[in-house]
């Protein structure tokens, strides 16, 4: 194709030579292939700020959906931190920054690092009291490094003790010397004056690796004014992911916890409670989309979620009683989030009424297709999904015009197959976009620069699943089980015997 033709939209399959030729969206919810209607209310929740239900069999874009909607949000602005509670340690409370606040603070924050200097720039006393410079031959080397690589003599110096100005060095500096720690001189920090601009102030120097880190008067007030505050911690970061998967979460991982130690608040050896603190998924999808696929198989936590959802808040706390943190409790956790939750039709009995009714009067319920009718601009959509899924994979040859009308076909033969939908093209991507996969492989080790039509064929001779092996082996999936399954198997697996020879003399007692 020309150049001119690449960089437009094609019209249809017959215009594209690879998938190379087909444009991928730069708008993540148009790269959502056949669910209008879900990617609309999709833009209406993300805008809106609405929750959403999202109903349909596994593979059609439920969570494609739910990630494309958070990337339309905008991003978080605020950073929630657990502090420290001196008054009563065990209810540690919770602060709100706002990214305004944050910036600031890490602007002052970079203002306490100081200066890194290298040891020689520094004055020769105080690179000697941190142990960079050897007092004997002048030698610069790592404080760590006990000795000097240079005279071999100890690095440390002491007081009274150091140069000609002891007489009796040669007698009793080795004893001298096995008082001093191992590792070099005890000094990480060595503060003095210095004029600047005329000006006395006070300066100090930091042992910082290889370096020498230079904090000045401003930054030491600044450091002592952040030591005056009460200790705390980040729960939930202000750059974070607006977009938090929780499908299968454990209760801790839904709703947080608090760590046990051993030693609990042992002032030596435990830690603060407030150091213990974890944020659950609710916490972390503060400002953004919480996705739940399989919501009804959360079971009693369904509560929970109902009420971080009418609350915007949830508090946390130690959920094992016999830990050490059953006893903290952080109350007022943020947590106002959108819900994205995904069901089957089947399961749609075990959601919970009130949580259903939140969805519904706070957002919407959306049945996903499972086809789409099959013409020119929804065989496009096939090629658009394919070049995706290339794309994403990132070890896959482009496919040919070729390889996109074999997978049209496949889509096809599956709409009316699994559907019963003729004139219609499959929406069950994910097993479609295993076969592209598959195909591409065969492509690859075949040493072939693009997925040809062969490829996607034999894919399919390799795509089929282990029932319908089994089947073509054995005969039937019955016979299969029976042929390769041992006496005592047999016994305990006697539920397919049982259909295919319902002799209630064979299984007393059934199988119900």
């Amino acid at each position: 194709m020309s150049s001119e033709a690449t960089h437009r939209t094609p019209a249809g399959v017959d215009e594209i030579e690879t998938t190379l030729d087909v444009p991928i969206p730069t708008d993540p919810l148009e790269r959502v292939i056949g669910q209008e209607k879900a990617v609309e209310i999709a833009r209406i929740a993300a805008y809106q700020h609405r929750h959403l239900l999202l109903v349909g069999p596994p593979g059609i874009g439920k969570s494609m959906t739910a990630q494309a909607l958070a990337l339309h949000l905008d991003r978080p602005r605020s950073e929630l931190r657990v502090v420290h509670n001196p008054e009563n340690p065990e209810r540690p409370t919770v602060e709100i920054v706002s990214r305004d606040e944050v910036h600031r603070e890490r602007e002052a924050a970079r203002s306490v690092e100081g200066e890194l200097i290298a040891p020689t720039d520094a004055p020769v006393s105080v690179a000697e009291r941190l142990g960079y410079r050897c007092p004997r031959c002048s030698f610069y080397s790592l404080p760590t490094e006990r000795y000097c690589p240079s005279c071999g003599n100890v690095k440390q110096v002491v007081p009274g003790m150091s140069g000609s100005g002891n007489p009796f060095r040669d007698l009793v500096g080795g004893i001298l010397e096995l008082t001093v720690s191992p590792g070099g001189n005890p000094q990480e920090s060595v503060r003095t004056t210095r004029l600047k601009n005329g000006v006395e102030e006070v300066v100090a120097y930091e042992r910082a690796g290889d370096k020498i880190k230079v904090l000045d008067q401003r930054a030491l007030e600044r450091r002592r004014t952040l030591q005056r505050e009460s200790p705390r911690k980040v729960l939930v970061k202000l750059d974070r992911n607006t977009f938090v998967m929780a499908t299968g979460a454990s209760e801790t991982e839904l709703l947080g916890d608090v760590r046990h130690d051993p030693y609990g608040g042992h002032p030596q050896l435990g830690s603060l409670p407030y150091e213990r603190v974890i944020a659950g998924a609710i916490h972390e999808a503060h400002e953004g989309v919480l996705f739940i696929d399989e919501l009804p198989h959360l079971g009693f936590l369904q509560r929970h979620i109902l009420t971080a959802m009418q609350e915007k808040r949830f508090p946390i706390s130690g959920r094992n009683p016999q830990s050490g943190g059953a006893a903290v409790r952080v109350d007022g956790v943020p947590c106002d989030f959108i819900l994205v939750a995904a069901a089957n039709i089947q399961d749609l009995h075990g959601l919970l009424s009130p949580l259903r009714s939140r969805i519904a009067g706070s957002g919407y319920e959306v049945l996903l297709e499972t086809t789409m009718p099959d013409h020119d601009a929804n065989r496009l959509k096939i090629a658009q999904f394919c070049a995706q899924e290339i794309a994403v994979d990132g070890r896959i040859r482009p496919a040919t015009r070729e390889a996109i009308v074999e997978l049209i076909k496949e889509a096809r033969r599956r709409a009316e197959t699994l559907d019963g939908r003729h004139n219609a093209l499959t929406l069950r991507l994910r097993e479609l976009g295993g076969l592209i996969r598959t195909a591409g492989d065969l492509a690859a080790v075949s040493g072939s620069e693009h997925v040809e039509a062969a490829h996607v064929r034999r894919a399919l001779e390799r795509a089929r699943s282990i029932e319908e092996q089994v089947r073509e082996a054995y005969g039937s999936f019955q016979g299969g089980v029976r042929q390769e399954s041992t006496e005592a198997q047999r016994q305990s697996m006697g539920y397919y015997h049982w259909t295919e020879h319902p002799d209630p003399n064979q299984f007393p007692g059934g199988y119900g």
